[in-house]
Formats: C-alpha cells, structure tokens, sequence
C-alpha cells in the first residue's frame, strides 16, 4: 500500500523510486519564485527603512523638514522621540520623529554664528548650452 502511494507522489507507474534529481527540479521554480520576491520586494524595503532610520537619527536643530501630514516646518528642539517644528512666527507643534517623512534642506551655522539656508540648487543651464 505504501509503495503504491509512493509511486503516484513520485509520478511512476510502475512502483519504482523516482531519480534523486527529479524531486529538486520539482521545487526549483519554488526557490526561484523566493530569490525573486527577496531581490525585487524584502531587499529594498530593508534598505529604505535603514535609510529612513539613519535620517530621522541625524534630525538636528535647523534642518527643513516635511511631516507625514505635509506640514512644513523648521526643527526648533530635538527629543528623543519627538521634534519640535516652528512652522510660523509664534507657531511651534511637536511631532513624533517617525511623523518625519523627509528633510528639505539642512541650515548650516556661517562663522558669525547665525543660521544660514543652504539648498539644494539645479547645476546652471548655460554651462549645457555651450556644448
């Protein structure tokens, strides 16, 4: 009875073994299809996450930052698990870190000690249009 069982799981009629290398064909499509989802989904959803940890660790005094909810605003005080934004003249709200979706630009301090906005700002144009 069990061989019988045997030989229909293994696809042989006539009761004997299937070869040793028949049962790993049969489940290469399966470890392809898991090589597949690990390099095209858990990967880099591992990597953006590391990144956004390294990010919203690096929040400092000064930096434009944008929140989830897409309130802009410029961090005043940084806590351990929250950050305090000025997103107007008498205006300051405190938020979660993890509400940080992205930092806009970092203020740098100059040497007279006042904070200056440094951008992010496009490569000129006319230098392309010489060529």
């Amino acid at each position: 009875m069990n061989t019988v069982v045997l030989s229909l799981l293994a696809g042989t009629s006539d009761g004997s073994a299937a070869p040793q290398g028949g049962a790993f064909l049969q489940f290469l499509p399966f470890v392809a299809i898991i090589a597949i989802f690990y390099f095209l989904i858990i990967r880099p959803q591992n990597k953006k996450q590391k990144e956004t940890q390294r990010m919203l660790g690096a929040l400092k005094k000064g930096d434009k930052v944008v929140t989830i909810g897409g309130i802009h605003g410029i961090i005043q005080n940084v806590r351990e698990h929250s950050v305090v934004l000025k997103v107007d003249d008498n205006v300051r709200l405190e938020f979660n870190r993890s509400a940080i979706s992205s930092v806009e630009s970092v203020a740098k301090e100059d040497k007279g000690g006042k904070l200056e906005d440094k951008r992010d700002e496009k490569p000129d144009d006319s230098e392309a249009d010489d060529k």
